[in-house]
């Protein structure tokens, strides 16, 4: 079927061109920035914790908040960010991340903060990752497995650099004032930031009409209904995350039971999250020539494989090396889903659909966590949780073994 032109579409090196990757570059620091959201409440909590005088289960609401207004708002953005564009939804959750930093630096109670941390701070922190993600991926074709995984990775590079930063800032004044401080931060950056995407892509039935590539655009076909395939990758999206989270959400716990020390642990957690990072971008080459669910798939299986590891090692040197192995293993895993819905799925709903699979795996990562901490209670042991995760990681792997055969050739949008 061939695209019609309309006045207003991108031209020359729009797409996949030198503006494209710049447009990248912004939405990568928007991520980065946003991410403050994120690990700024992990390292204040202890101080918060003690300030208020409360225990260790009622100082992590805060987080529980933060995560659930972050899964909610990657929806509810999104679905903003496909009827207005990314700019006035970036402009938005910067001015509510500033309003949330700053009121929650005044107040006195654990609960108001936790909901300023769910409602200001969870939801603002959203349009740094989906919704713009989703942005990215109508400025690339031949290169968009590589746009998204760049872009994906703004929140891995903010939490290798935001905690020191913000432990840096509360040696030096205090975590209320570090939270004043934030919330300036974020909005003096951000909104400048957001105002250089002013640029909108137009997009006609999946594709920008015209691109830097001349070669037919590729659409995937699949014998599945729009509502059949967004169900079984939302399935997906809880299994692999749950699967993701044993080691991710209790590594620094596992270590200290093991004897080895929560520093220890927290080296380990840094050391996958590397691991993450570096294959984030790796997978994202990969998905531009295999396609996404491809992708998916083989990061799935080797996740399910360092899993398997961690049975029957639990040696110091060894947990560094599965830490390494399980970074690198599922870094490439949550992107994945993004080039699946541009692959499948109408351009016009991108950016919605984007964020309720980042919802499903946040409530994945959500679940998982919870539920490692109860088998670990119930048994006084993770071994249980570990074998929890990997029939989960099964789960994941049969249900993009079945979209894979579900789909028909590919078929060509000639431009």
């Amino acid at each position: 079927m061939r695209a019609k032109y309309t006045p207003n579409q991108p031209t020359g090196d729009l797409i996949d061109g030198t503006y494209a990757w710049l447009r990248l570059t912004i939405s990568a620091a928007l991520g980065i920035i946003g991410s403050i959201g994120f690990w700024g409440v992990v390292v204040i909590l202890p101080t918060v914790q003690a300030e208020f005088g409360v225990d260790r289960g009622d100082a992590s609401i805060p987080y529980t908040t933060t995560m659930i207004g972050f899964a909610v708002g990657n929806v509810l953005i999104g679905r903003y960010v496909d009827r207005l564009g990314i700019i006035i939804p970036i402009i938005a959750a910067a001015l509510s991340m500033g309003v949330g930093f700053a009121a929650a630096a005044a107040v006195g109670n654990i609960w108001v903060f936790a909901l300023l941390q769910g409602v200001f701070i969870g939801i603002g922190t959203a349009a740094s990752f989906g919704p713009l993600i989703a942005d990215v991926s109508h400025w690339f074709i031949k290169r968009r497995g590589v746009a998204v995984a760049l872009c994906a990775s703004g929140n891995y590079v903010g939490g290798a650099i935001w905690p020191l930063v913000v432990q840096a800032m509360m040696d030096a004044g205090g975590w209320r004032i570090t939270y004043v401080v934030i919330g300036i931060l974020v909005v003096v950056t951000m909104v400048p930031l957001a105002l250089l995407l002013r640029r909108s892509p137009s997009i006609c039935d999946d594709f920008p009409v015209e691109t830097a590539d001349p070669s037919p655009a590729r659409k995937k076909i699949i014998n599945l209904t729009q509502r059949q395939l967004v169900v079984l990758l939302s399935i997906a999206g809880i299994a692999c995350c749950v699967a993701m989270s044993m080691p991710q959400v209790h590594i620094v716990a596992y270590c200290a039971d093991l004897g080895y020390g929560a520093a220890r642990g927290a080296e380990m957690l840094s050391l996958m999250l590397a691991g993450g990072a570096i294959t984030r971008v790796i997978s994202g080459f990969i998905a531009d020539f295999i396609g996404g669910v491809r992708t998916l798939l083989i990061g799935s299986v080797l996740q399910g494989i360092a899993l398997l590891f961690y049975l029957p090692f639990d040696g110091l040197t060894s947990l560094y090396v599965i830490a390494l192995m399980f970074g690198l293993a599922q870094g490439g895993i949550v992107p994945s889903y993004a080039i699946i819905v541009r692959e499948y799925m109408p351009a016009k709903v991108a950016a919605e659909r984007v964020g309720i699979l980042i919802m499903m795996t946040i409530i994945g990562m959500a679940f998982g966590g919870w539920s490692s901490g109860w088998m670990f209670d119930v048994t006084g042991s993770y071994q249980a949780a570990f074998i929890h995760g990997i029939l989960w990681n099964l789960l994941n792997v049969g249900i993009m073994v079945f979209i894979l055969f579900r789909s028909r050739p590919t078929e060509f949008v000639t431009r």
